[in-house]
């Protein structure tokens, strides 16, 4: 068995978003590939960046003081997860997030629970990134740019954001080489799934 099954928790079920913050509320997200009923994934490797490793170039700190940029939250989600999925990826053929995705996690954002950070030039929408608070845990989603260094500025808004709600790490789920080079790092499943539930015993609030 490949280790990519291995991650594979749990096959079919819907996107509604009763079902999806309860899946990530236990460590769980959807993944959906062509030709297959809807998949679940707790990888064995979790991703995770936890903020006091969190490496910042000096090239992104030049231009995040240069850009004249403007940063909010939840102010545009839709769009910043439609940008998410039409944003062409070299690694990736095509986009995981589908239709039903998209219109699962609008939902899941009206009830409160999926947010968004976006990032403004002259009133233009450049950058973001989305992800799920999972009852006082964030997990990252995706991110887009237009402009280099958007989503990464996004990302950097986000992270001063949880920082100052008192947390001190984030959910990637899967390590890339982009994120590898901002700090983060994988960690084993059952240490993944011991801090989330550490965190969600503080009951904290990240957006209100």
């Amino acid at each position: 068995m490949t280790s990519e099954a291995d991650d594979i928790v749990a096959v079919g079920g819907d996107l509604e978003p009763d079902t999806i913050l309860r899946a990530y509320r236990s460590g769980v997200f959807p993944w959906p590939a062509d030709d297959l009923p809807l998949l679940w994934f707790c990888p064995k490797k979790r991703g995770i960046l936890e903020f006091d490793r969190l490496h910042v170039s000096r090239s992104l700190r030049r231009a995040r003081r240069r850009i004249p940029h403007e940063c909010t939250i939840d102010r545009s989600f839709s769009d910043v997860i439609r940008r998410c999925a039409s944003m062409a990826r070299p690694d990736q053929d095509g986009t995981w997030i589908t239709p039903e995705m998209i219109r699962g996690y609008e939902r899941l954002h009206a009830r409160g629970h999926a947010h968004s950070v976006e990032l403004w030039v002259n009133g233009r929408l450049v950058g973001g990134t989305y992800g799920v608070d999972a009852g006082g845990t964030f997990s990252a989603e995706s991110m887009f740019y237009h402009v280099p260094y958007a989503s990464q500025i996004a990302l950097l808004h986000l992270i001063d954001h949880l920082s100052s709600r008192g947390l001190t790490w984030m959910d990637i789920q899967m390590l890339t080489p982009h994120m590898m080079r901002m700090g983060a790092r994988e960690i084993p499943r059952n240490s993944f799934l011991k801090r989330m539930r550490d965190e969600q015993r503080t009951e904290r609030e990240l957006f209100s």
